[in-house]
C-alpha cells in the first residue's frame, strides 16, 4: 500500500486534471477555486487506500474518491452560506468572494458532478456506488439540520448530539471508505464492515475536534482555538460539563455562555475552566479513545490479512493521535 502522502499527490494531479476551465465561467470558476483550497484530502485518500486493502488499484477509484470529495466540498460552500462564514482554509468563502446567488447555483452543480463521477463505473458498480451515495447525501443533509436546530435548544442531549455527528461528519467517513470496497468487488459483509470502521473513525474524529478547538495548539491547529465557545456550540465538552458539573457549575456555565459584555479571551479562558474542574475534558479525551477502539474492534472480522489491518489501524491511530 501506498503511503499517505502518495494517495494525496496522485489524487490532487487527478483532481487538478478534473477543474479544467468550462463556461459558463461564473458557474465553474467557484468550483474550481473551492476544490484547490486544500484541506487534508481525507476522504479521498481512504477512498484509495480502502481500494488497495482490498486487492484493487488506488487508480480505479479515483473517480469515486473525486465523487467523495467533490460532495464535501458541495457541502462546505452550502455550510458557508448557511452560517455566513467569511473565511474557509483561511481564504474568503465562496459566497463572500462572489456573491450568494452564485454559491447556491455552483454547490448544486458540484452536487451533480460528483453523482455524474459514478458514471464511468461499469452498470452494477454504478447501481452500488449511485445507492450508497444517496443515503449519505441525504443523512448528511439531516446531520446538518440537527446542528441548526441545536442552535435554539437548550435541552440537546449527549446521545442526540452523538446522532449529529454521525450523520454530518461521521457516515461520509465511512462511505468514502465502503465506496472504495466496493469499486475493489469486495463481499457485502466486508463492504459493510469497513463502513463501520470508518463511521466509528468518524465519530472519534468529531470528538477530537471538539476537544482541540478548546485545548488545541493555536500554531498547529489551524482554526482559531474556542471558536466553538464563542459560537456558543453545544459540543460534546459543552453537554459533559453540563452532565458532570453541580448545579452552580450549570448556572455560571450557562450565565458564561450568554454573557456580551465578557471579552473573547476572558470567555474562552473561564469556559475552558468548567471543562477541566468537572472532568468533562477527561471524558471527551476518554470518548476519543472509546470509538477508535470501536473501529479496532470490527476491523478483526474483516476478510483481509493481518498486515492490511494492522496498516489500517496504523492510519487510525495517527489520525486520533493528531494536533490539528
Amino acid at each position: 500500500m501506498q503511503q499517505i502522502e502518495a494517495y494525496q499527490k496522485s489524487f490532487i494531479t487527478y483532481l487538478e486534471d478534473f477543474t479544467v476551465h468550462k463556461e459558463p465561467n461564473n458557474l465553474y470558476a467557484p468550483i474550481n477555486y473551492i476544490l484547490n483550497l486544500g484541506g487534508k484530502r481525507l476522504r479521498p485518500v481512504l477512498t484509495l487506500m480502502t481500494s488497495e486493502v482490498f486487492g484493487q488499484t488506488a487508480q480505479k477509484a479515483m473517480d469515486a474518491a473525486l465523487s467523495i470529495e467533490v460532495f464535501h466540498n458541495f457541502s462546505l460552500v452550502h455550510d458557508d452560506i448557511m452560517d455566513d462564514a467569511p473565511l474557509r482554509r483561511g481564504k474568503a468563502t465562496v459566497h463572500e468572494k462572489w456573491d450568494v446567488n452564485t454559491g447556491i447555483l455552483s454547490g448544486d452543480a458540484m452536487l451533480i458532478l460528483a453523482y455524474q463521477l459514478f458514471e464511468n463505473y461499469e452498470p452494477n458498480t454504478f447501481q452500488s456506488l449511485a445507492k450508497l451515495f444517496s443515503k449519505t447525501a441525504l443523512e448528511v443533509c439531516e446531520g446538518q439540520q440537527y446542528d441548526i436546530d441545536f442552535e435554539t435548544r437548550n435541552d440537546v442531549t449527549i446521545p442526540e448530539y452523538l446522532k449529529m455527528i454521525e450523520y454530518k461528519t461521521a457516515v461520509l467517513v465511512g462511505a468514502a471508505m465502503k465506496m472504495g470496497a466496493i469499486v475493489a468487488d469486495a463481499s457485502e459483509n466486508d463492504q459493510n464492515i469497513i463502513y463501520d470502521f470508518g463511521r466509528y473513525l468518524g465519530i472519534a474524529f468529531q470528538l477530537q475536534d471538539d476537544y482541540l478547538d478548546a485545548f488545541g495548539n493555536p500554531e498547529t491547529f489551524g482554526k482559531q482555538v474556542g471558536g466553538d465557545i464563542l459560537e456558543n456550540k453545544k459540543t460534546y465538552l459543552y453537554l459533559k460539563t453540563l452532565e458532570l458539573g453541580t448545579d452552580l457549575d450549570q448556572k455560571e456555565l450557562l450565565s458564561l455562555m450568554d454573557k456580551s459584555e465578557i471579552s473573547n479571551d476572558d470567555k474562552v479562558k473561564a469556559v475552558k475552566l468548567f471543562f477541566e474542574k468537572t472532568g468533562a475534558a477527561n471524558e471527551t479525551q476518554k470518548a476519543v479513545k472509546d470509538y477508535t477502539n470501536k473501529a479496532f474492534t470490527v476491523l478483526e472480522h474483516l476478510n483481509i490479512s493481518e498486515d492490511k489491518k494492522r496498516l489500517l489501524k496504523l492510519f487510525g491511530e495517527q489520525l486520533m493521535n493528531r494536533n490539528v
